[in-house]
């Protein structure tokens, strides 16, 4: 499919670099413009989603060969997927009964000021209450049900670079 379209795996790899920097500048929109303050899940999706930029900006800058292509490519898959798992972790909690919702917890500002790096990095990635309240949809799926979804999206992308090395 790919092959019909003539693009090699650098242009591939810079595209998946420009949609994790558009899904980058949604959240930045949804925050400082509509005003919906990131929870600290929604902050640990958007740094997998800064990493996985971050490995296909590499990937198109260094243009490797076909060996490169597939470490980048398993590179940008795991990132893709690590935010895939925490995607999965935020719509579980939006899910949860009201009873079953956890605690909320302090601010992240406040937990990196007095806790730990390594219970703040937990709770980072385990969720809050806050986690579970859902603040926007759109179809009737919430932004982490969409971003679970975008993460999906590009681990495939990363992943069918695989064997599509044109070197130009």
């Amino acid at each position: 499919m790919f092959r019909a379209l003539k693009f090699n795996s650098r242009i591939w790899f810079l595209l998946g670099f420009a949609a994790c920097m558009s899904l980058l500048g949604m959240g930045a929109y949804f925050q400082f413009v509509d005003g919906l303050e990131p929870c600290p899940l929604c902050i640990s999706q958007r740094l997998a989603i800064l990493l996985t930029g971050l490995v296909f900006l590499i990937a198109g800058l260094h243009n490797p060969g076909q060996a490169g292509v597939t470490r980048y490519a398993i590179a940008g898959a795991i990132a893709a997927l690590s935010g895939a798992s925490v995607s999965t972790r935020h719509v579980w909690l939006q899910h949860l009964p009201p009873e079953e919702v956890p605690e909320c917890g302090p601010g992240l500002e406040y937990m990196f000021q007095n806790f730990p790096l390594f219970d703040t990095l937990k709770l980072m990635l385990s969720g809050t209450g806050d986690c579970a309240k859902v603040d926007w949809t759109l179809l009737g799926f919430s932004m982490p049900a969409w971003t679970l979804l975008a993460f999906l999206m590009l681990a495939t992308l990363s992943l069918l670079q695989i064997g599509n090395c044109e070197k130009k």
